[in-house]
């Protein structure tokens, strides 16, 4: 079996470029022998194992993907290999867990948070035999998703349940992409474990995976219950709110439930999982004295286009193609704006919305999410600025945290300061906003766009709530973008303010090889990290990743040490 990549294939030939089946004729097989430069019958079979959209040229919009092949014989697949166009290939193995075989009787290991990352940490450790107990501060996710739509609908915001805490963490409500620039080996199983909770076959050769947030929550539904049918015990409505160590190590864990009764469980590990908005729990992981240290992060805005504007201008007159018209086109852009200063755009929503991700009480947070489908009429990104520690309001490890909430909370000011109600999120077209900048505003080029906000949105100069540095990149950038795609820097598209949560400003260190966290003063341990106390940090709110993938990955190398940690004391 061989491997054979870029293949390209007209948008005519759509579902030849599917990925799952094998396929003994028709389009595919046709394009691998002309990619090997081969006789059609020579292919015995193939199968897509990776596709994208190539528009690199908008004259010819066109399929690239990488395909499985079998050919006539060992021989012509060796003279494949041997000409550079193609790899050999295997079929992806299910990843083998070794058992722990734990003591009834012995403290289970404590998950704490159930985003990506403590999700799959905890699956890995249940199907390692480990019974792990998992925390999660907010609610079920059918319990969480009506607070979130109550909160959306002008409701109350809940501070232990809302876009940010609950079951599935931040991403459940982020449209569920499953892109990353990483090559971790632990990837492919990710990919495959989330179908086999039920999200859909094309993750697996999607080049731009996406589960979308209509469809997510009954994935991750799937994947607790599994825990609990192994073993393991997940406590919702549950935070931790302390830790408490003997001899350097961790004895127990202190829990408190949604009705503020404490319980003290021993525990001798503990994978701290909590998500970038967990701030509580930053101040209590300082408290114990476990290392912390501050982070770049990025800061800025949610840019709304209509949809259509932006197929037009990745894919011109290819837009209206059968194989596209019921696709939405995405981007991801980056440019350098001085020495310093860079703007990007992440988190790209296809026909979605943009989300109030507010967290905390009189704070606003905005985010973005798509179902499946993305057939919503906006495009939305985060547009974003670094944001480095130099920007920081002093050394303390959590100061990037105080300057996130500094701004969540002048942006909840400027709202109503403007006549706007509570959580309503100051926005202003890009036109005015170029105006009030003094930067030359371009003509228009698309209709008005209506912001999609669910708590609504007032007119607002946003230099009153966002860094002055954050807006003087984001205006220098945006005709940048603009001569990239076509209409980015439309007078009518909207900046919704503020994002401030892309990523955690703060990282709690741990050892390169053990993965744990220390204290003070701990002696250099046998594999050249200091001794560890017991505590994982892991996935993305400790600083260690940076969407849904790159989290998960990271949760299930934190599960592969915990249990093999687990199995050398038993065996000593």
């Amino acid at each position: 079996m061989i491997r054979v990549p870029n293949i390209s294939l007209e948008l005519d030939a759509e579902a030849a470029a599917r990925g799952g089946a094998w396929r003994t004729g028709g389009p595919l097989c046709a394009a691998v022998a002309r990619a090997l430069s081969l006789p059609r019958a020579q292919v015995v079979r193939a199968r897509v194992l990776r596709r994208s959209i190539d528009a690199r040229k908008r004259s010819h919009v066109h399929f690239n993907v990488t395909a499985a092949a079998e050919l006539s014989t060992p021989a012509a697949e060796a003279a494949a290999v041997a000409s550079h166009k193609a790899q050999a290939y295997a079929s992806p193995q299910p990843l083998a867990i070794p058992q722990v075989a734990a003591p009834v009787d012995a403290p289970r290991p404590v998950v704490v948070g159930t985003g990506p990352a403590g999700l799959f940490c905890a699956l890995y450790l249940a199907r390692a035999g480990a019974r792990p107990l998992v925390v999660e501060r907010g609610a079920a996710v059918d319990d969480r998703a009506r607070q979130v739509a109550a909160f959306d609908a002008g409701g109350p915001l809940s501070e232990r349940t809302n876009i940010q805490f609950g079951e599935g963490g931040a991403g459940t409500f982020s449209d569920g992409k499953l892109t990353t620039n990483t090559k971790h080996r632990m990837a492919p199983y990710v990919l495959r474990w989330f179908v086999d909770a039920g999200a859909p076959e094309d993750i697996l050769w999607d080049a731009k995976p996406h589960i979308g947030s209509d469809r997510l929550p009954a994935v991750v539904a799937r994947m607790r219950k599994e825990i609990v049918a192994l073993g393991g015990e997940v406590r919702f409505g549950c935070r931790l709110v302390d830790a408490r160590f003997a001899h350097g190590t961790l004895a127990s864990v202190v829990l408190e439930d949604a009705f503020g009764a404490r319980e003290t469980v021993p525990a001798t590990r503990m994978v701290l999982a909590p998500g970038h908005s967990a701030r509580d729990t930053f101040e209590a992981v300082r408290g114990w004295g476990v290392a912390l240290e501050q982070k770049p992060f990025s800061m800025g805005v949610r840019i709304e286009h209509l949809q259509a504007q932006i197929n037009r201008a990745q894919w011109g007159t290819f837009a209206a193609h059968p194989a596209l018209a019921h696709r939405a086109a995405d981007y991801k852009m980056a440019v350098h704006v001085s020495p310093t200063r860079s703007a990007y755009t992440f988190c790209m929503c296809p026909g979605g919305t943009v989300t109030c991700a507010a967290s905390e009480e009189g704070g606003i947070v905005t985010n973005g999410m798509s179902n499946y489908a993305r057939d919503g009429r906006n495009a939305n990104a985060a547009l974003l600025v670094n944001v480095d520690p130099a920007d920081f309001p002093g050394p303390d490890p959590l100061a990037g945290v105080a300057l996130q909430r500094s701004v969540e909370q002048a942006a909840y000011r400027a709202s109503l300061e403007a006549g706007g109600a509570p959580y309503q999120a100051p926005a202003q077209t890009v036109g005015d906003f170029l105006a009030a900048m003094g930067r030359p505003v371009p003509a228009a080029r698309s209709k008005r766009v209506r912001p999609t906000y669910a708590r609504g949105t007032v007119a607002a100069d946003l230099r009153t709530c966002l860094p002055g540095f954050v807006c003087d990149t984001i205006a220098d950038a945006l005709p940048r973008f603009d001569a990239r795609l076509r209409g980015f820097s439309d007078p009518a598209a909207v900046l919704t303010a503020p994002e401030t949560r892309s990523s955690s400003p703060v990282r709690i260190c741990r050892g390169k090889q053990t993965l744990q966290a220390w204290l003070p003063g701990a002696a250099p341990g046998a594999e050249g990290d200091p001794a560890g106390c017991g505590v994982y940090p892991c996935g993305e709110g400790a600083g260690y990743a940076g969407g849904i993938m790159s989290a998960a990955c990271d949760g299930m190398r934190v599960a592969q040490r915990v249990a093999q940690d687990m199995s050398q004391a038993r065996n000593e």
